[in-house]
């Protein structure tokens, strides 16, 4: 910004942030704000108020803005279980984008130039494997989002006193997933129980991380429009939770008030109730543009437009966008830490965490007799499956999951490839030469699943027929037909499993000899399957989502009710459970003492537990610890998950991991969507998987448990 000899107040940093605020929306008229009111705000000449981009995407890297480090989709983020490492993470996305955004060889006023007001990242709950933007989510369980969610938000907004590095946004308010095809008209009926219990608890902590906004997206809850309600913007985020930032509309959402929800009779009346309602912001131009009109109508003041405003304000305000560059430290970063090799060495980490053995029959990690590997299916060595959606643009450091092998297998090893078949369908032309290929070979590594061309965000995926979700979540049967005539060969097989969202896999599970899903990987995806697969590092990933045996366990797609949904309050035995995830040595769990077997109510209790690697190979453990309110009034979780600890352990290492049960972890809600607690019998499960029969049939190390009492 130009400063002029004479600043005005709204330019003087020394000054508190409100007052600058409301000296700026002062000096405007109600045109000029109006004006401010959409993402493509025009600068304001007369004043020196420069011109702003708003929004971007930094789901899982920079999206859209050429070279940048690309991390695995946030599904396998948070398979990682491990929020520290995911803050690092999104620190260094927002490095690059300060990069970007200072660095004279990235400055232009073109489309291109990189802003510092993001739309990342989603904590909607991932409450039906149909869904095609599952792989955007951290997953089913609204703790492990909440904790992962926070952590991203940290990472891109920093910890400086003043500045934001750059400003997240918590997305998408409020219940939303799915159907995406129908995301302009759908009406989602949710109960205010779980609303309050599942839906909205990362919103609740994202905002206790003073996430600098939060966006509202299409369909209703509750007939309420999720851009104009009063209940999910009012009463949660404003009211109980205490939210004092921006809230924006979804893209081209508030045309869809007056044109598919038939909620207005027109686009004035959609700016009116939605600017009413406390969304301050709308990305498009649908309906806020007339604001003046809805003034005249007697629908809202000006006073709307200025509380509007003073929101928007605050966040070009919170990323020093007025103030001397010398006075912000995040104004130095320079291209130098695009794609260095310390974000990829971080992305090549976060990828290895992410992934998740299922089943290994002793084949992995390959041994130094398999002197010959033949890896093939449709993904080996597709880039399309490293960087899942919302990537637009790229890395320069890709390497595919056959690459990877290659690079990590031994000296003296060959690894050859042939894809073998399609993605989706059958071959034009059946040819014998990739079983020949797998004669020779003393393994066979299967690269099979779903592409983000077949699920994702409308107009994301062009292989996806209902608008970017998924039909069914089988493996496409031309794959599993070529998996059963690799099975005649006669050698063993590793399955390694590409998608966004859980997959039926029993017949997977079955013919081959070990099972690894890898998700969306990211840049390094390929590098961090072949240190797993060569044994350099020990699988450690988690599931943060079951995975149903099939679609038959899942409820009704637009029925959005939690019961008979995810592992908190599923009936049926899963595929593979929540929490779920194997590694090349075996953990051991016992010891677990309470600090008190009864505690009145409103005191905290801690449990302590013994985690003991019983292998021979040095490796990450992920301790969870679950809770059943074995006396609840309503309907409760069969067990929720309430805090968790990754702790690395040498072989024949143990350590005890201490845990501190909250009241509010104790707490319930009731129908009416408060929390309560309650007297009586709690049952605390410690575990390295979701409590059940189906986790220690698969492998998982047998949990300890112990009872307390609220009085």
């Amino acid at each position: 910004m130009n400063q002029t000899a004479a600043p005005l107040p709204w330019q003087n940093s020394s000054l508190p942030v409100e007052e600058r605020i409301r000296d700026l929306i002062g000096a405007l008229t109600l045109d000029e704000k109006i004006g401010q009111l959409t993402t493509d705000a025009p600068a304001i000449e007369r004043i020196g108020l420069p011109q702003f981009k708003w929004g971007g995407e930094c789901l899982h890297g920079l999206c859209c803005t050429g070279n940048a480090t690309q991390y695995p989709m946030p599904i396998g983020m948070a398979a990682t279980f491990d929020p520290a490492l995911i803050e690092k993470a999104a620190a260094t996305v927002s490095d690059e984008a300060r990069a970007k955004h200072h660095d004279p060889a990235w400055r232009n006023t073109g489309r291109a130039s990189v802003g510092l007001a993001f739309y990342t990242p989603v904590i909607n709950i991932l409450r039906d494997p149909r869904w095609g933007r599952s792989q955007e989510t951290y997953g089913e369980d609204p703790v492990l989002t909440a904790l992962m969610g926070a952590a991203f938000v940290r990472g891109l907004q920093g910890s400086h006193p003043k500045y934001l590095k750059v400003a997240a946004c918590a997305k998408h308010l409020g219940a939303h997933s799915g159907p995406e095809k129908l995301r302009r008209e759908f009406n989602a009926l949710v109960s205010r129980k779980d609303l309050a219990e599942t839906y909205l608890a990362a919103f609740e902590a994202l905002i206790k991380e003073r996430v600098a906004t939060i966006m509202a997206t299409y369909n209703r809850v509750n007939g309420e429009h999720c851009c104009a309600s009063p209940t999910l913007i009012g009463e949660f985020m404003r009211e109980r939770y205490g939210f004092d930032g921006m809230v924006m509309s979804d893209g081209g959402a508030l045309g869809s008030l007056h044109t598919s929800h038939k909620i207005t009779k027109d686009a004035i009346e959609t700016a009116g109730l939605c600017l009413r309602n406390g969304c301050d912001q709308e990305i498009g131009r649908n309906a806020y543009p007339f604001a003046a009109e809805a003034i005249q109508r007697g629908l809202i003041t000006e006073a709307d437009i200025d509380r509007a405003l003073a929101r928007i304000f605050k966040v070009r305000f919170q990323v020093g966008e007025f103030d001397p560059p010398e006075q912000n430290p995040y104004t130095a970063l320079r291209a130098n830490v695009i794609q260095c090799a310390k974000h990829i060495r971080l992305a090549r980490d976060v990828a290895r965490k992410s992934m998740v053995l299922l089943k290994n029959n002793g084949i992995l990690p390959f041994t130094p007799d398999k002197r010959v590997i033949l890896v093939t299916g449709p993904n080996a060595a597709d880039i399309q499956v490293l960087l899942g959606n919302f990537y637009r643009g790229g890395s320069g450091d890709m390497r595919t999951i056959y690459e990877g092998i290659v690079a990590s297998a031994p000296e003296g090893t060959v690894v050859t490839h042939a894809q073998g078949c399609f993605l989706t369908h059958p071959n034009v032309y059946e040819s014998t030469w990739t079983f020949g290929l797998a004669e020779w070979a003393d393994a066979v590594v299967m690269v099979i699943g779903y592409s983000p061309l077949m699920e994702g965000e409308q107009g994301e995926c062009i292989g996806a027929p209902d608008g970017g979700d998924k039909a069914g979540i089988d493996i496409p049967a031309n794959q599993l037909d070529f998996l059963r005539k690799m099975k005649e060969v006669g050698k063993p097989i590793v399955a390694v499993v590409t998608g966004g969202s859980p997959l039926a896999l029993g017949e997977v599970h079955d013919i081959a000899d070990a099972v690894l899903m890898a998700w969306y990987p990211g840049e390094q995806g390929g590098m961090a399957a072949g240190d797993l697969l060569f044994g350099k590092e020990c699988p450690s990933g988690k599931l943060p989502v079951t995975f149903p045996t099939s679609l038959d366990q899942v409820p009704d797609y637009t029925d959005y009710s939690m019961a008979n949904r995810t592992y908190r309050y599923m009936q049926a035995e899963p595929m593979y459970p929540f929490g779920f995830g194997l590694s090349y040595t075996t953990f051991e769990y016992g010891g677990l003492t309470l600090s008190k077997e009864k505690v009145k109510a409103g005191n905290a209790i801690k449990a302590t537990v013994a985690v003991k690697n019983t292998g021979a190979r040095a490796a990450d453990e992920v301790v969870q610890l679950y809770l059943t309110d074995d006396e609840a009034s309503v309907p409760v979780p069969h067990w929720a998950l309430k805090a968790f600890k990754r702790v690395s352990l040498e072989p024949g290492e143990s350590t005890k991991v201490t845990f501190k049960i909250t009241p509010e972890m104790m707490s319930l809600f009731d129908m009416d969507g408060n929390p309560k607690l309650e007297p009586g019998s709690f049952t605390v499960t410690i575990g390295g998987s979701s409590p059940g029969a189906r986790s220690a049939a698969l492998g998982a190390p047998a949990p300890v448990t112990a009872t307390f009492v609220v009085k």
